[in-house]
């Protein structure tokens, strides 16, 4: 599964999402079936950070969805626009 696309931050959010992005990283890379996620701040635009991820299978996003929900990045990134494509890969 991969995913692959940007977010925008609104100005007020952006020292907030800043402060927890490193560890949202950290806990998402030690999850089972995280292959690869990364997150960066856009050159351009300071309140666009591209995203792609890729996990080993669909239930191992799903398990990654279900933990964010609850977690510190949840609130924090709850104003955020999300713009996503996802592809399986076979």
């Amino acid at each position: 599964m991969i995913l692959k696309g940007f977010i925008l931050v609104p100005d007020a959010d952006l020292p907030a999402v800043r402060e927890e992005l490193r560890n949202h990283i950290y806990l998402t890379l030690q999850e089972e079936g995280c292959l690869v996620f990364e997150v960066s701040e856009d050159e351009k635009n300071i309140n666009r950070f591209n995203v792609y991820e890729e996990f080993s299978d669909s239930r191992s996003f799903e398990l990654h969805q279900e933990r964010v929900r609850n977690s510190n990045w949840a609130k924090v990134s709850k104003n955020v626009e999300r713009n996503y494509q996802s592809e399986l890969v076979k």
